[in-house]
């Protein structure tokens, strides 16, 4: 091993890394500051007066729904499990046809600041009601999650205690919050793109290192490692952990419901001029989605290779199959040189804060818009407004802080792997958030009661399968304890079972109507 591989063994991150993640850390918060200044509405502070360039929009649609999960999650699972779940990018351009071509087009002819006030017309204050409840419930868990996930990887990287993780939670947190409580959509998007340079040049920047480490490409694998999941194009057999086919699935269903049900997404398009640009903005989320997954990828396969060659450097009791979400940040902290591993470092920050922002943002475009605004709770000047709105992100940014350090008490080992966290997390009421748009926006026979019957449906459906295992108990699957339906099921059940069951509900509630 090196001499700044020891070194980082044995003391964690190096001085220069420290100053590096602090200089990152200020450069946030000055931007924040900036942006504050040129805050004068509530309109410019949630989608930036609705003439944001397109370019930037992209980025920042990918960088909000690339997390610190995806970034550490996308390698351990290539590491653990194998590389079956990077079929699903060759869905990108059937998620584009669908979100460019049918979505957009019909969500860009509303210039709303929340997406659920589209909601009321047509199916009634409950549903918009319900669509709030889902949307709030989604981002909060979802960032307490990946901050605390963020939090856990970088004590690996410290080399320090699991002890430290709430203080990592609350600076990570508090960070974050402050420059977008302060500096609203254009803060979060200006920081987003900083943050989208950061955690790709710290992917390449581990593929670079492990090269040279190899002597060369030696490391993309010739053959099939023997601790790889079997993981076949399809199965019917549902407790098959991924397939080919479910990947390509699970991704299309879960950009377009999010795409097509998410304030963090639908406020962005509206951030843009028309149509157009949002369509352009959401192309450059699809290419960069592309780029920087299959650079993930990439590590993944690098760090298995390292660690397959270099065995003696991982901790004892660390194996490959079992740990991969720790391999990642093990590598930064064992094998780069200082000043590299505060890069790598910060660009884990960076996919975090990049969540917590846009999700604060969208939040409190919620909050305000469809509880305290929609029931008259409205200040009475701009000035009283801007400032609800600051308070507003204030509180739910330390909301996401507390539940953070919550889960830093349950830990990994309870919460389980990244890559199956994240899948349960997001598709859990993503499609079923959808569907209320789906048949608000797109089926003119659309009844109130029908579409409450399609909500609880789809919803039921998604955590019978979410929490299978939980429910009716594990099973044991190829000499492994695993849920009875795989998660990667929760997407393509619950959107179809949601669809089916409301178009039929709708369609008998309107023959009622008719015939009494």
């Amino acid at each position: 091993m090196n001499e700044a591989a020891t070194h980082a063994t044995a003391n964690g991150l190096a001085t220069i890394d420290w100053i590096l993640i602090g200089v990152y850390a200020v450069v946030m918060l000055a931007l924040g500051l900036y942006f504050a200044r040129r805050q004068k509405t509530t309109s410019e502070y949630f989608v930036g007066s609705g003439h944001m360039n397109w370019m930037l929009i992209g980025i920042s649609l990918f960088a909000t729904l690339l997390s610190t999960i995806t970034y550490l999650s996308t390698p351990g699972e290539i590491i653990s499990k194998g590389p079956a779940d990077m079929v699903k990018l060759l869905s990108l351009p059937v998620i584009f046809l669908i979100v460019g071509y049918v979505l957009i087009p019909v969500y860009m002819r509303q210039r709303v600041t929340s997406a659920y006030e589209l909601l009321e017309e047509r199916l009634g204050l409950s549903h918009r009601m319900a669509a709030v409840g889902m949307f709030l419930a989604l981002r909060l868990v979802w960032m307490s999650i990946l901050i605390y996930m963020a939090s856990e990887a970088t004590v690996v990287v410290m080399g320090i205690d699991r002890s430290w993780i709430p203080v990592v939670v609350a600076v990570t947190g508090a960070v974050s919050i402050f420059y977008t409580t302060l500096g609203g959509l254009r803060a979060v998007v200006i920081t987003d793109c900083v943050q989208t340079v950061l955690l790709f040049g710290g992917a390449i920047l581990v593929l670079v290192i492990v090269t040279r480490e190899m002597g060369g490409f030696a490391w993309f694998p010739s053959e099939r490692p023997a601790h790889w999941d079997h993981q076949p194009w399809f199965s019917f057999d549902p407790r098959t952990r991924v397939t080919m086919v479910g990947s390509f699935l699970s991704l299309a269903i879960w950009n377009v419901c999010t795409a097509g049900g998410d304030q963090v997404s639908i406020q962005r398009f509206m951030a843009t001029r028309d149509a157009r640009a949002a369509r352009r903005s959401f192309a450059v989320q699809l290419v960069i989605v592309f780029i920087v997954t299959a650079t993930l990828a990439l590590v993944g396969l690098a760090l298995l290779a390292y660690y397959a060659r270099f065995s003696d450097r991982l901790p004892e009791g660390m194996t490959l199959a079992k740990h991969g979400d720790k391999i990642f940040p093990l590598f930064i902290r064992q094998a780069l040189p200082p000043g590299v591993a505060g890069l790598v470092v910060a660009a884990m920050f960076a996919a975090a804060m990049s969540s917590i922002d846009s999700g604060v943002n969208s939040i409190t475009a919620v909050v305000l818009t469809d509880l305290l605004d929609r029931f008259g709770k409205r200040p009475e000047t701009e000035r009283g407004h801007m400032w609800l709105a600051r308070l507003s992100a204030l509180a739910i940014g330390i909301t996401v802080v507390v539940g953070a350090i919550g889960f830093s008490q349950i830990g990994q080992d309870r919460i389980g792997n990244f890559f199956g966290v994240a899948n349960r997390t997001v598709n859990l009421l993503v499609p079923t958030l959808f569907c209320l748009f789906f048949f608000a926006l797109f089926v003119p026979f659309a009844h109130p009661a029908g579409v409450w019957c399609a909500t609880i449906a789809g919803l039921t459906t998604a955590i019978l399968i979410a929490y299978s295992g939980n429910l009716f108990g594990f099973v044991v699957y190829e000499g492994k304890k695993v849920a009875p339906v795989s998660f990667q099921w929760i997407g393509p059940a619950s959107l179809t079972v949601d669809i089916v069951v409301g178009l039929i509900a709708c369609r008998l509630w309107k023959a009622a109507g008719r015939n009494a």
